[in-house]
């Protein structure tokens, strides 16, 4: 490969320009719409899903999810469930409506969300005062077989690390 040819990740390039690349909106005095999410974050404990076609969750991974939670000894009102596929999210909005401690990406890449660091799944992260969580999509951990349980298994391996559970 020669130097004509070299292909840059998404994440490479956005080091090399930084916001330099971005297009930005014309400026308005209005503040960014409120994020909507499902609960009360009362442990300002964020979930980022995306699942289209849905105002938070099916039926099927929310009954899921909730069992996990039980599990870490909380529920829905300590945590504020958003779906990514009803509204974009940036981090900065985030962080600045939620102040967050701990961020589960469940199927939301990190750049997505426009972290400008990208991380394994099942392996937290801890980046400016925040714990992330990255986690294959919820439809991937909730189907039946031996790959749902595996992923249930690794998920719940560092569950147990970030809640002392």
């Amino acid at each position: 490969m020669d130097i004509n040819h070299v292909q840059l990740s998404d994440l490479a390039i956005g080091e090399l320009y930084g916001d330099a690349l971005l297009v930005s909106a014309p400026l308005s005095d209005a503040a960014p719409a409120a994020l909507k999410f499902l609960g009360n974050h009362r442990r300002h404990f964020t979930i980022l899903v995306h699942s289209p076609g849905s105002a938070f969750l099916p039926d099927d991974q929310l009954s899921f999810l909730t069992k996990i939670l039980e599990a870490c000894r909380m529920n829905i009102g300590d945590v504020a469930i958003i779906n990514t596929a009803t509204a974009p999210v940036a981090i900065t909005h985030l962080k600045q409506q939620l102040h967050p401690e701990t961020i589960l990406l469940f199927g939301v890449e990190p750049t997505a969300i426009r972290l400008p660091i990208n991380f394994a799944a099942f392996r937290p992260q801890p980046y400016d005062n925040c714990t992330y969580l990255s986690a294959p999509a919820l439809d991937l951990l909730v189907q039946p077989g031996e790959e749902g349980r595996l992923l249930k298994s690794k998920l719940w391996v560092c569950l147990k690390s970030l809640f002392n559970v």
